[in-house]
């Protein structure tokens, strides 16, 4: 029997949009779960009987069902919020309606016996700032001096310490949850990579609501997007410093910057994929930017990063059809 493939997001992500039909082509089977429909368009059923179980779960829309004992593959992207067939929930039905669904829905993940990318203990390990950059330094990487505290005072000395810029990064989402605000809620659209002017020195005191992640700005020579697909590494060189508008935050698209195909050194090339592995992933996106004098830094690590922009601006990166493969190929090794 041939392995399914079971792709778990929502209905606004376009990879997953992509990779149905390829995945198709290839003779896949994919059983698609968007989050932000589950469950008010699916139905789930697990029983557990005479020593024996059996789940499915059923796309009520296209009457397509899936016996989750077939799945081979699971591709893990995006979360979402649940929805449900009542749009008129208190708030104590939705809070309890949303741990009901969680604990059904998450058992009903975590029960496969199957290959994952990746799986969600080891997206949630991987995901946490901090201790990427404890791990990339204790695995050979130059990491740019950071701090994170809610002590305006340890802050100002950190700045004093560095002796250079220093800049406020996000640790969570560059958009400040914005997306989940309503309009009239809504304060801001999001904030990018800053540099800490003299001004903003003066009014720090608002880092003691919350810890902040503050790091010393490194003068770039060029920027990389290293994709981790498998056992197979694609490197971006982005010219990021070619453009004001992606000079110090190269997420502004608007700026019609260069994306190239690079070659890692070798050495930078066996730890960026040694990083992936450390926590048991077979994909994930990581930062890095290359200094004037030519030395590689580390950023960051998304291990559910996007990449089909990527594909898009490198051609030659056939990113989405290598992912294909590699979920095929995952698939197939559980195959009797």
């Amino acid at each position: 029997m041939k392995k399914r493939i079971l792709i778990v997001t929502n209905s606004g992500d376009l990879h997953a949009d992509l990779m149905m039909p390829i995945l198709r082509s290839k003779g896949a089977l994919p059983f698609r779960i968007n989050i932000d429909c589950f469950p008010r368009d699916y139905q789930i059923s697990q029983v557990f009987l005479s020593h024996q179980w059996r789940n499915e779960v059923s796309h009520i829309p296209s009457d397509e069902t899936l016996d989750l004992a077939e799945v081979g593959a699971v591709w893990l992207r995006k979360p979402a919020e649940y929805a449900y067939l009542s749009e008129d929930l208190s708030q104590q039905e939705q809070a309890y309606a949303k741990l009901e669904t969680e604990h059904a829905f998450l058992g009903l993940l975590y029960g496969l016996d199957c290959r994952w990318i990746s799986h969600p203990m080891a997206l949630r390990g991987a995901q946490w700032k901090a201790e990427q950059l404890q791990r990339a330094m204790r695995m050979g990487f130059r990491i740019p001096a950071s701090i994170i505290s809610n002590s305006p005072a340890q802050v100002k000395a950190f700045k004093r310490a560095i002796q250079g810029d220093l800049v406020f990064k996000s640790m969570s989402t560059p958009s400040l949850c914005a997306e989940e605000m309503d309009d009239e809620q809504r304060i801001a659209n999001g904030i990018s990579t800053t540099i800490i002017t003299d001004d903003m020195m003066d009014s720090l005191d608002a880092v003691s609501e919350l810890p902040c992640h503050f790091q010393q700005y490194i003068a770039k020579q060029y920027e990389l997007r290293v994709t981790v697909i498998g056992d197979q590494l694609f490197a971006a060189k982005i010219h990021s410093q070619d453009d004001a508008r992606t000079a110090i935050d190269v997420r502004d698209m608007s700026a019609e910057i260069k994306y190239e195909a690079t070659e890692l050194p070798p050495e930078i090339h066996a730890r960026c994929l040694a990083f992936v592995r450390s926590y048991g992933l077979n994909f994930s996106a990581l930062d890095l930017i290359v200094t004037p004098e030519n030395d590689y830094v580390f950023l960051e690590n998304n291990p559910v990063g996007q990449f089909y922009y990527i594909q898009q601006l490198i051609p030659q990166f056939k990113l989405l059809e290598t992912l294909a493969e590699t979920l095929i190929q995952e698939a197939a090794c559980l195959n009797p």
